[in-house]
């Protein structure tokens, strides 16, 4: 038989609701800042912004955008019963196909529970011969203060709030970041945050010089950003436009050989195997789900075959430990993000 302690502990648990570490914020646009010709910060507000999680970092977020005309499906945004059975997801799938707004995944850059603001920096994709414009800069280019949208993001009452989260350094007190435009607002945010003690160096590359954003880094970090408008050196000669994903390639294999002290302790003597990812039909997304044991650890993210190329390198090349290096494909050139 209960006490009566006990029985009021059971009573209180039972009626604290168990939230979802995600589930759908319905809001609008605030405020669109352009950040340089390829860079939009998109303000969003909404009052449940209240409870939204606060890790940062690079913790993603998903952003469910309106078709043209301003609609959005119902994904259970402002029901109750809905958001606490997370079944944002399976309520968007059981919709026609043609009824499905499209959403993108992003990384919160700032998030102010107090003013119900959320801060996504986002990239505005130019398009291309054979590679046609996709929803997310299709809506970027039209987007206005008061379009609503439908956020899917932490829960800071959840149980794990922190889901979403790659970055795992562990007690790591030398750190390589490296990511194309894509990863820039993760990156940005993550030498923002870091303890005082740590030695950071982040490569991110950029389509322009125009688009080197302000960042702050903490602790001894270094941020050097990699224009592709600069040019650069390839096996056919010199290029005016460097190829996507070259310049990052170039600078950490430059980087890695001047500092093998920083990352010694974590190299195999035979280097870990790596399975084979087809970027063109498979997820490239190698994150160590526990921290990192080791004074070193590497995190990669940007245009999968991109990031293909530096896990080859640093695991198979350098022999870095597969457990001392996160990589994340977060998009394939011309092809669209799974849903």
């Amino acid at each position: 038989m209960l006490t009566r302690t006990e029985a009021a502990r059971t009573e209180a648990a039972a009626a604290t609701p168990e939230y979802p570490s995600y589930r759908p914020y319905a809001a609008t646009v605030r405020r669109v800042l352009r950040l340089s010709p390829h860079f939009l910060r998109v303000t969003f507000a909404s009052e449940d912004f209240a409870v939204f999680g606060t890790a940062g970092l690079d913790q993603r977020v998903k952003l469910v955008l309106p078709f043209p005309d301003g609609s959005l499906c119902d994904v259970g945004a402002l029901d109750e019963q809905a958001i606490l059975e997370g079944t944002w997801y399976t309520q968007w799938r059981a919709l026609p196909e043609e009824q499905r707004n499209p959403f993108r995944t992003y990384t919160v850059r700032s998030i102010r529970p107090s003013r119900g603001e959320l801060d996504v920096d986002m990239v505005l994709h130019e398009p291309s011969a054979g590679h046609p414009e996709g929803p997310a800069s299709a809506w970027l280019r039209r987007a206005q203060v008061g379009d609503e949208v439908v956020v899917v993001g932490p829960d800071s009452r959840a149980a794990d709030p922190t889901v979403g989260l790659d970055w795992r350094p562990g007690q790591a007190r030398h750190l390589l970041l490296a990511g194309d435009e894509t990863a820039a607002p993760a990156i940005c945010s993550i030498v923002e945050s870091l303890p005082e003690g740590v030695t950071a160096q982040a490569f991110i590359e950029v389509p322009t010089g125009s688009d080197i954003l302000n960042v702050y880094p903490r602790g001894r970090s270094q941020v050097s950003w990699l224009a592709r408008d600069a040019g650069c050196e390839t096996a056919e000669g010199f290029e005016a436009t460097a190829p996507h994903g070259l310049l990052l390639h170039q600078a950490v294999a430059t980087w890695l050989p001047r500092h093998t002290a920083e990352y010694a302790s974590v190299v195999r003597s035979t280097p870990d195997e790596l399975d084979d990812v087809d970027v063109d039909t498979q997820l490239l997304w190698d994150s160590p789900v526990d921290p990192t044991t080791g004074d070193f650890y590497a995190w990669i993210a940007g245009e999968a075959q991109t990031v293909k190329t530096l896990r080859r390198h640093l695991v198979r090349e350098v022999g870095v430990a597969r457990t001392n290096v996160a990589f994340m494909g977060y998009w394939r050139a011309g092809r669209p993000e799974g849903q």
